[in-house]
């Protein structure tokens, strides 16, 4: 026979639709012609994939050869479609039998050697081929690098086969007795327990640790500023620690994102993602971008935290790309040809100077800066991100004796109980986090006596404060009562969540 038709699958965001990998061998002069959008890697497919069937003992058809792949108006991209293509070959070519094939779904990057490498986005394929048995088609099987079988064996209901090399996969097909059959992969990874540092190394800052432990409870975003050494990236660097444990279905979503990019770490399942990118990071590097689209940083941090270190050497423009994203949990990175759809519902912590040399309010007297200098830094961070920061606490540099003193601080595994009973009973009243109540939710689940709100009133005004800072004060309350286990919003509860929202003081 002189065709073959294979399946694999192509990435657009985390999507992975069918491809027929449609290989076709007539005579004529020898030629290798691949049609169907490839980019540049598929287009090389055809050298990587001459060389790993000669090393592994095959014939290359002295052929015209011309492999299409369907539909074509959909970008093909990496080398994931270099397995379906070889076997496409061999089967059209009679070296190995076609009847079977059909069975199965294949991706994986082939070497010069024959041996098998791993792709990005195996994850997302499993997801797909699961979705799409579950509407009526057909239920495959899936044949990929022997790397990538643990992410993808994370998908229930998939038959994961990984193999080592193009020859396994061809012994898998021409095996009369089953001798040389692909084993199937059974064993998901199993999630690791601790490996988050511990609060409690953290000597002092008692109000830090609180609006840590507060913002964990109710997911809101939070920023430190503060001197230089005064422990704002230590601090940060526990908040993943304090966060509820993940769902299964939160779990795989995050996995999902970091197998697109090719990061997935199976030692890694089922903890929240930290990612801490550069201040020197671009836009597309924070959203996502590329020609064919891949998820940025805060689609990375999908389901855990996004820290952002001095976030007024940020680059202004790129710091605003995170507005709506904060807002609506989602990413979509659009291009001529296509866009794709990435989830970000991310927690924000970040981290500044209170003024270019870092020292403004410090009792040694080192700033030297003027109030027009410290304004022009601090207005780095425009007025409708910081409207987002749900708590603004500033942290204060510990003192000799406090650096000196045990700590005595709740470790980290005793605030993440108090952390996660708060948050049970969030799920239990509305299903969802505080920090994502509507503005109607606000109203119905965040009331307030009326002395209680005289007093909110009266803080809008006197800070000059938006709508939405007046809404996230009364979720940051609600978190406090939730932590407090208390049913309704106390007048302490609001009092300190009008603590957490002073802001930026250059007069401080």
């Amino acid at each position: 026979m002189s065709l073959a038709v294979l399946k694999s699958r192509a990435l657009a965001g985390m999507e992975a639709p069918e491809v027929s990998v449609e290989v076709h061998l007539a005579n004529g002069l020898p030629a290798f012609a691949i049609v169907g959008l490839p980019d540049t890697e598929v287009k090389e497919a055809r050298h990587r994939v001459q060389a790993a069937i000669i090393s592994c003992g095959f014939d290359m058809p002295n052929q015209r050869i011309t492999v299409n792949l369907a539909p074509a108006d959909l970008p093909k991209e990496s080398g994931r479609l270099d397995l379906p293509i070889a076997l496409g070959i061999l089967a059209a070519s009679g070296q190995i039998p076609t009847t079977p094939l059909d069975d199965y779904e294949f991706a994986g990057e082939l070497s010069l050697t024959g041996e098998l490498r791993p792709i990005p986005g195996a994850l997302a394929m499993a997801f797909a081929m699961r979705r799409h048995a579950n509407r009526g088609s057909k239920q495959r099987a899936f044949i990929l690098p022997l790397a990538n079988a643990a992410e993808a064996a994370l998908v229930s209901g998939v038959a994961i086969y990984p193999a080592a090399s193009l020859v396994q996969v061809c012994g898998h097909f021409l095996s009369t007795d089953g001798s040389a059959a692909l084993p199937r992969h059974q064993t998901a990874p199993e999630p690791e327990a601790g490996g988050y540092p511990d609060l409690s190394d953290v000597k002092g800052q008692t109000i830090a640790k609180r609006g840590l432990e507060i913002a964990a409870a109710g997911r809101h975003n939070l920023l430190f500023v503060g001197p230089p050494g005064a422990g704002k990236s230590m601090l940060a660097l526990r908040l993943a620690g304090l966060l509820p444990p993940m769902t299964d279905d939160e779990a795989l979503e995050a996995a999902a994102v970091q197998s697109l990019a090719g990061c997935f770490d199976a030692a890694r399942w089922m903890r929240r993602p930290f990612r801490a990118p550069h201040h020197t990071a671009s836009g597309p590097a924070l959203v996502g971008g590329g020609g064919t689209p891949r998820p940025g940083e805060i689609s990375l941090a999908h389901g855990g935290v996004l820290f952002l270190d001095e976030l007024a050497e940020f680059d202004r423009r790129v710091l605003e790309v995170l507005r709506q994203p904060m807002e609506t949990g989602m990413v979509t990175v659009s291009r001529a040809s296509h866009h794709a759809d990435f989830p970000a519902r991310f927690q924000l912590i970040a981290a500044m100077n209170p003024c270019p040399c870092g020292y403004h309010g410090h009792d040694s007297g080192k700033c030297k800066c003027t109030s027009e200098t410290i304004h022009r830094y601090q207005s780095r961070i425009s007025g409708p991100l910081l409207d987002r920061m749900d708590l603004l606490i500033h942290v204060n540099p510990l003192t000799t004796d406090e650096l000196e003193r045990e700590a005595t601080t709740d470790a980290s595994p005793e605030i993440a109980r108090r952390v996660a009973r708060a948050f049970t009973r969030q799920l239990e009243r509305q299903g969802k986090s505080n920090q994502q109540l509507g503005t109607r939710e606000v109203e119905r689940l965040c009331k307030l006596d009326p002395a209680s709100k005289a007093m909110l009133r009266e803080s809008m005004k006197q800070f000059n404060w938006s709508a939405r800072a007046y809404h996230r004060v009364q979720r940051v309350a609600r978190t406090i009562a939730d932590l407090d286990g208390s049913r309704s919003i106390e007048e302490k509860h609001l009092k300190e969540a009008i603590q957490y929202r002073r802001g930026l003081d250059v007069t401080k």
